[in-house]
């Protein structure tokens, strides 16, 4: 099943508190499957690079890919 075609609850709560605040969504996130918890994370992520690369007025997809390389290092275990 595709996760992001599932059906979302646009549910509106009312807090008060912020300490009810920060519990319900704690409940939420934990309510939902680790699918979807990493989809959210995935969606923030690219929403969050798109508004900075906006905001510096350049491209958010610019088919550049990683810049350089990177070493990998490997250490002694102690």
């Amino acid at each position: 099943m595709d996760l992001r075609n599932r059906y979302m609850d646009k549910t509106i709560q009312r807090v008060t508190d912020v300490e009810e605040q920060q519990l319900e969504t704690y409940r939420y996130w934990h309510s939902r499957s680790v699918g979807e918890r990493l989809i959210a994370v995935c969606e923030l992520s690219e929403t969050a690079y798109a508004f900075a690369a906006d905001f510096r007025g350049e491209s958010a997809n610019d088919d550049k890919g990683l810049q350089g390389s990177t070493p990998r290092v490997q250490r002694e275990r102690s």
